[in-house]
């Protein structure tokens, strides 16, 4: 009877400890489930499909990227089919903005997304369904990509914010797209001849810095469609036209490099010049003229107006030299400011010469006797420079004489006894001297001459310049 209840409790024990056992056990089967489903869940934001991992590889979370494409097998400072022919690399470029184009520094901004497609079977990996694996810049630094670079440029730099502007995406059978945001500052050969109303052609250039054409064969990848813009309107410029174009350079020390050309043609705005350059200095030369009908007598007038004319012009031409480049060749504004500047200054010196000669003309009458010592010149001007004939004192001519005869009706008239025989008049054509002598006798007429001869001769400037520049 003891045997049987010491059997029953050896049973009863075992099965306890078999139960317990069991239930820690299952436990932490379903714990672990748990932890894994909540892990998973936390860091990929849902349920994972076993079975899609199974089937394709680009969606395994057990496999790491550098796993997937073995990046540790190869040695990746070599370009891809090293010892062969030259690897293809295409390019194509979206250009995002123009942001300044400075003609002191003779260079342009540009802001761009340059893209990179080549194929490095070192990356391929299996998939099924054929999708491609995008990575950041993190990747970027452990394979090789293309060392393209911007030639004659001055500044570059790839955007960081808020990562930096990079993408790699990379296909099963190997091919990889590899872009990046980046702002440039690179020269541009201005030609300022015809500065403001010139046309300028600028390009961008890219190459290889390492790799020659027996190692890299640069080339646009959609022909002439590799070159896309967004609307750009810039300030001071019109866009005529984007186009890209290729060729070699050369290097003497390393050989022949593929090089990518972005070109562009920008047509100056000539509406910005029109208001703050070509408009102000007409109106000084117009305002200049006004000399010419005050009278010759009003000295502080006429020099004042003169000199702020003068002084205006300089200022103009001040302000326009120090906005541009310090190059040796005449532009087409330096021609107009100057010609406007000349004219200016030929206006002081016609009222210096017309001075003068009304100095002189008065002293050889004070020597003549015609003004009386009590003349006041300032009273005896009239408003077009001439003096008032009442005001003068001059000796009448003296009668011609006429021979007495009998008949009224046969008398010849003076008119007639005056007149020289047919065939015996002489033109005589008056010389320097006499021609200098008449200006200084009747100087109000330089004034006379001015008012038509300057309009009219800036009119015929400007007629010829616009007509040559534009």
């Amino acid at each position: 009877m003891k045997v049987d209840v010491l059997t029953c409790l050896t049973v009863a024990a075992a099965s306890l400890v078999a139960m317990v056992t069991g239930g820690r056990s299952s436990g932490r089967r379903r714990h672990k489930e748990v932890f894994h489903g909540e892990n998973s869940k936390f860091k990929f934001g849902g349920r994972i499909d076993y079975k899609l991992k199974k089937q394709d590889s680009t969606k395994t979370l057990l496999i790491k990227s550098e796993q997937l494409l073995r990046i540790e097998e190869h040695d990746f400072a070599m370009r891809p089919g090293f010892g062969g022919s030259a690897i293809p690399v295409g390019i194509d470029v979206q250009v995002e903005s123009i942001d300044s184009i400075s003609e002191v520094n003779m260079d342009f901004t540009m802001t761009l997304y340059l893209r990179h497609y080549w194929k490095d079977e070192r990356l391929a990996f299996p998939s099924r369904t054929n999708q491609s694996r995008t990575f950041d810049s993190r990747l970027v630094k452990k394979i090789w990509v293309p060392d393209v670079f911007f030639a004659h440029s001055k500044r570059s730099f790839i955007h960081d914010t808020t990562m930096e502007n990079i993408m790699l995406r990379v296909y099963p059978d190997g091919n990889i797209l590899y872009s990046v945001r980046v702002t440039v500052t690179a020269l541009c050969s201005m030609d300022f001849s015809s500065f403001p109303l010139d046309t300028q052609n600028c390009s961008l250039e890219l190459e290889s810095y390492a790799y020659n054409e027996n190692d890299l064969m640069l080339y646009w990848k959609n022909g002439n469609d590799s070159l896309r813009t967004d609307e750009i309107v810039l300030s001071q410029f019109f866009i005529e036209h984007f186009h890209p174009s290729s060729g070699l350079a050369f290097y003497s020390s390393t050989g022949w490099y593929n090089r990518l050309f972005i070109n562009f043609i920008l047509r100056r705005h000539i509406f910005f010049f029109m208001l703050q350059t070509y408009f102000p200095t007409m109106l000084m030369v117009v305002l200049s003229w006004v000399s010419f009908w005050i009278d010759r007598r009003a000295v502080p007038a006429r020099v004042s107006l003169g000199m702020t004319t003068v002084l205006t012009m300089s200022t103009i031409i001040t302000g326009v030299s120090s906005s541009m480049p310090q190059v040796s060749y005449v532009k087409a504004v330096d021609i107009y400011l100057w010609t406007s500047f000349l004219f200016v200054f030929l206006s002081v010196i016609e009222y210096a010469a017309v001075n003068y000669c009304t100095t002189l003309e008065e002293m050889r009458k004070m020597r003549r006797g015609k003004l009386p010592s009590t003349f006041n010149a300032s009273q005896a001007m009239a408003f077009d420079g001439c003096f008032h004939d009442d005001e003068l004192e001059l000796t009448p001519f003296p009668r011609l004489a006429q021979a007495p005869t009998s008949d009224p009706l046969t008398a010849p008239s003076p008119l007639h006894n005056t007149r020289p025989p047919a065939g015996t008049r002489l033109h005589r054509q008056r010389s320097v001297r006499e021609n200098v002598d008449l200006l200084v006798s009747n100087s109000y007429m330089i004034d006379s001459y001015s008012r038509l001869a300057f309009p009219l001769s800036y009119l015929l400037f400007n007629t010829i310049y616009w007509g040559l520049y534009s």
